[in-house]
């Protein structure tokens, strides 16, 4: 049994920083591909940043230059630094990864609420 916990939500005025983090446990062989969801109120889930085993990472074009997603595989857990946070940033964001165990499958945590208000 794999679980993914994530944490650091909260509420944050505008202009202001969260960092989430998403540590994966369980019967784990290794995790490649981590990444952060979204899903606004009204809205579809989208993708905010991903990142592969190796570094490499891609983020949605409206959180490039503010957020940073990186990794520590030897902890298997991905963060997720929020800086210049804005209103439609609000959202319950989703840690997601791909963990072989040794048969690979995508796992989900349970979400952790951001609230962006002045």
């Amino acid at each position: 049994q794999v679980q993914l916990v994530e944490s650091g939500g909260g509420s944050v005025q505008p202009g202001g920083s969260l960092r989430l983090s998403c540590a994966a446990s369980g019967s784990i062989f290794r995790v490649n591909a981590m990444a952060w969801y979204r899903r606004a109120p009204g809205k579809e889930r989208e993708l905010v940043a991903a990142i592969t085993r190796s570094g490499s990472s891609n983020y949605a074009d409206s959180v490039k230059g503010r957020f940073t997603i990186s990794r520590d595989n030897a902890k298997n857990t991905v963060y997720l630094q929020m800086n210049s946070l804005k209103p439609d940033d609000t959202a319950v964001y989703y840690c997601n990864a791909e963990v072989g165990t040794p048969r690979w499958n995508d796992y989900w945590g349970q979400g952790t609420q951001v609230t962006v208000s002045s």
